[in-house]
């Protein structure tokens, strides 16, 4: 399969710090890493490494940045002949602090990723698509029109969108956060919506009825930031395939579970292998 991915490109500046500041505090001992990110690339990676073939349609600076945001996905050979580099804003960049126990704090300079334009992207999107809101609005909502085929949103971050979007997408993928945001607009379509519980799992809808629930392999947490991508690509590859809900549910979970077990957003992504490694290894133990 090749899944057109429309999507943020940033490059992520993580510091993992004893614990995550309140309000007007300043906490030191924190350790600094740079990792390519923005949820777009990160589920066009995901996607990648778990055995789709991605093109990705997206937008970075003309800058010393850009070359470090899409290095893994060059790396992975994700297609970027679609991403422009823009000469009028910068590469955009997420600042992240991260606690001992992988919680996070994500603050987004979106930069060029808000210069993707309805003009930038194809006037047909054949084969599956798959979105989320780090892009203007109208951008997303253009997408989804000139789209042909099966249409994946990330609802996130969560902001007001047409009933439109939500109508046509077959897939809807939320945390329990953005899913109070959306309320039960979220079923008004014919499409699947899956909503996010962390490490207490995932649960699958269809017009409002719960049909499928899984939840993850126990792991330790380092780093939760990105998981949450990685679980859409993997949900997509899965149910592209033609896997159960509840087997695409499992696998999806077990995806963004290894994830949180690495640092970083793209660098913790799992390969195919080690995702059925690890489902072979909680099947063997139930």
């Amino acid at each position: 399969m090749r899944i057109t991915v429309v999507g943020s490109i940033n490059l992520d500046f993580v510091a993992t710090a004893p614990k995550l500041p309140r309000a007007g505090e300043t906490v030191t001992g924190a350790v600094l890493a740079r990792h390519p990110g923005g949820k777009g690339a990160n589920m066009a990676l995901a996607a990648q490494r778990l055995g789709a073939g991605v093109v990705l349609v997206g937008r970075v600076g003309r800058d010393a940045m850009a070359e470090e945001a899409l290095a893994l996905l060059v790396a992975d050979d994700v297609d970027t002949g679609a991403v422009i580099a823009d000469a009028e804003a910068p590469t955009g960049v997420a600042l992240i602090a991260v606690d001992p126990d992988g919680e996070n704090q994500i603050v987004v300079a979106a930069g060029a990723n808000h210069r993707v334009t309805p003009e930038q992207l194809p006037a047909r999107i054949e084969g599956p698509l798959l979105l989320q809101l780090e892009l203007p609005v109208e951008t997303v909502e253009a997408a989804v029109g000139r789209a042909t085929d099966f249409v994946c949103v990330n609802l996130a971050p969560a902001q007001p969108v047409s009933d439109q979007l939500l109508r046509r997408a077959d897939l809807i993928v939320v945390n329990e956060t953005e899913a109070a945001f959306y309320g039960d607009g979220l079923h008004h379509g014919g499409g699947r919506v899956v909503v996010t519980r962390g490490a207490k799992g995932a649960t699958l809808y269809q017009r409002g009825v719960e049909t499928a629930w899984a939840t993850p392999p126990k792991v330790r947490a380092v780093d939760a930031t990105g998981a949450g991508d990685c679980f859409v690509g993997a949900i997509c590859v899965a149910l592209l395939e033609g896997m159960d809900p509840s087997d695409a549910l499992t696998f999806a979970c077990a995806a963004g579970a290894i994830a949180a077990t690495r640092p970083g957003a793209q660098p913790s992504f799992p390969t195919r292998e080690e995702v059925e490694a690890i489902l072979a290894d909680q099947a063997a133990s139930d």
